[in-house]
């Protein structure tokens, strides 16, 4: 059983890019396909799908690389932790790597970037970076 299942989704895209896989399969849930929504927005990953296993659907992640086969996600950080929650107001979301990263938010109207936040005036809890 895993007690952060963010942390988990963040750390086996950080492995499956370190040795180049090209897809990574992983439990499915609403807040990591979400995730990976943003993910596959932002032009992190090349897409993803969930399959229609039982009991437990399954996440599939297609991952991106650059002309040279290094991974175009070179950092993930997790910060709003079970242990330590992180909460911010729209004007106080941070800049991820002066904003070539991104910060994915939980707001009270959904998952959704940084920069969609402060456009919409909308604080929440700031669930990890990627750059």
């Amino acid at each position: 059983m895993v007690n952060d299942p963010i942390a988990d989704m963040l750390t086996r895209i950080r492995n499956a890019a370190m040795i180049q896989h090209p897809q990574l399969v992983m439990p499915s849930s609403k807040i990591k396909v979400e995730i990976a929504k943003i993910l596959t927005e932002e032009g992190f990953v090349r897409g993803f799908s969930v399959t229609d296993h039982e009991p437990q659907p399954f996440l599939v992640i297609g991952l991106k690389y650059t002309g040279k086969g290094s991974s175009v996600i070179t950092g993930l950080e997790r910060v709003s932790k079970p242990g330590r929650r992180v909460y911010t107001g729209y004007s106080d979301i941070p800049w991820v790597r002066s904003g070539l990263g991104v910060t994915i938010l939980s707001t009270p109207r959904g998952l959704m970037t940084g920069r969609n936040a402060r456009r919409n005036k909308v604080g929440g809890e700031v669930l990890c970076n990627v750059w």
